[in-house]
């Protein structure tokens, strides 16, 4: 037998082709609840669209623990060789809206969701190991600069280089985006970085920064920016297709999770602000350590329910895993919560894509979308007299040693601390990708005026001379 259709109070709904009207020629009649729930519900199917990371896709999957390093971190998930830990990836384009292509020259998010014993653990990271800005201060300015010109309502070039030229610090991440890696093939083919640093903390108490590394195991593959213009107006989905296809046919790609662990201590120390967000800790300083194995092998069934109603926050962090002094990361320690927040509403950890797996006890009450029984006859308070929830003080993190003066700070440590990593990514490059890295910046800089080109130049001279003199000669400089 077929089911009944029903309102979502559950009342049977007799008509669902013909409205209520007054005669068969007369007005619609208002008290046709049928029609007002259809439309009204309509009206409210598109949730405010993300500001950044709007276009995705996603997919369910698991991490494998396959080595040890409880010696850094207690997080249960660690525990063991062999566990197996439950996730979900959203893995998008940064400036474009829903409907934009998904072969474009931008940074991919790559944000994942692991649903621990202790709760979930949430890594929003990039495909990227380093960022435009270090600072949270410049994030609105610099999204608006990737955005649409407020008058023409158009992309711009102009806005995002005259960005770029006033802020040095991003000449890495401009490096990386202009290479081949700003434009790869799908989500199967780039690596996922945590970016930030975060910290460990082990069984003893101890602390270690750490940063987290996801190098995909199909290979890096890569469009070059012909490929990637033709395939944006043949198939603006074919990232989104292109996985979704793999893991339906059963090829489920994998990426093999590192980490890079610093001693506390070392920090005060090292030549670089480990902190610092446009920085890499070279492997040869701190080399990767292998924990496992994270693999994709299960689709959506909904997409709204799991994709796009599927909210990560860096604020998400497991007993082991803790936060830095990195000020973009403490930043979105707030933003990322507050935005969902504002899409989703204040319950949005009780949808089912976000919820953990394990049972969650607060005082958080009420507000729009609370679809349990909220909280039931529990006390809304603590503390109280009637067996309400706890503190624990076993999971404490050792205090963190802070000094200094409250002022604004440059995060620099050198006059020409912005120009050594992006000279340094540059040389690493082969000839025939250092010039396809100079034609992608030619074709994109050279549609701005002259004078952001010299200080764009300027800024790429500074970090290599032969890096600058390409992009001067492709731009007749």
């Amino acid at each position: 037998m077929k089911k009944k259709l029903t309102t979502a109070a559950g009342i049977p709904v007799p008509d669902n082709q013909t409205s209520l009207t007054a005669g068969e020629r007369g007005p619609t009649l208002l008290q046709d609840h049928y029609l007002l729930e259809k439309l009204a519900h309509f009206n409210r199917e598109r949730i405010p669209e993300r500001v950044v990371h709007a276009k995705a896709a996603g997919a369910h999957g698991t991490l494998t623990i396959t080595q040890d390093i409880t010696k850094y971190t207690k997080a249960r998930l660690f525990a063991k060789v062999g566990n197996k830990i439950p996730m979900f990836g959203r893995f998008s384009t940064v400036a474009g809206e829903k409907g934009s292509a998904d072969t474009v020259r931008d940074v991919r998010g790559f944000a994942l969701k692991f649903y621990t014993e202790e709760g979930n653990w949430d890594l929003v990271g990039n495909n990227t190991p380093v960022f435009f800005i270090r600072d949270a201060i410049k994030f609105p300015d610099f999204i608006h600069s990737q955005k649409r010109d407020p008058k023409t309502n158009t992309r711009s070039d102009t806005m995002q280089w005259d960005f770029w030229s006033r802020v040095p610090e991003s000449l890495h991440q401009v490096t990386i985006l202009m290479s081949d890696r700003g434009l790869p093939k799908g989500i199967p083919f780039m690596n996922g970085y945590g970016s930030h640093t975060y910290s460990f903390i082990n069984a003893k108490n101890e602390r270690f920064w750490v940063k987290f590394h996801f190098k995909t195991q199909q290979g890096i593959q890569c469009f070059t920016q012909a490929e990637g213009d033709e395939l944006a107006g043949k198939d603006a989905d074919y990232h989104t297709r292109q996985l979704f296809e793999m893991i339906e046919r059963g090829d489920h790609p994998k990426w093999t999770f590192y980490v890079q662990v610093m001693p506390e201590k070392e920090a005060e120390t090292y030549r670089w602000n480990p902190f610092d967000l446009t920085k890499v800790w070279p492997h040869g300083d701190y080399p990767l350590i292998e924990v496992g194995v994270m693999e994709l092998n299960r689709n959506p069934k909904n997409y709204h329910a799991e994709v796009e109603q599927s909210a990560f926050s860096p604020a998400n962090v497991v007993p082991g895993i803790s936060f830095s002094p990195c000020k973009m990361l403490q930043a979105r320690i707030f933003a990322y919560a507050d935005a969902h927040r504002y899409r989703l509403g204040v319950n949005f950890e009780r949808l089912p894509i976000n919820r953990p797996i394990v049972d969650v006890h607060n005082y958080q009450r009420d507000g729009l979308m609370r679809f349990d029984d909220n909280g039931g006859d529990s006390p809304n308070y603590e503390p109280n007299s009637f067996d309400g929830p706890v503190e624990d003080h076993a999971f404490d993190e050792p205090p963190l040693k802070i000094s200094g003066d409250a002022d604004r700070y440059e995060q620099k440590r050198g006059v020409d601390d912005d120009y050594v990593q992006p000279g340094d990514l540059f040389r690493l490059m082969p000839p025939d990708e250092q010039q396809r890295t100079i034609q992608n910046i030619v074709g994109s800089l050279g549609k701005t005026p002259k004078e952001i080109q010299r200080k764009m130049v300027e800024h790429f001279r500074r970090a290599d001379i032969k890096y600058g003199d390409g992009v001067a000669k492709g731009l007749g400089l």
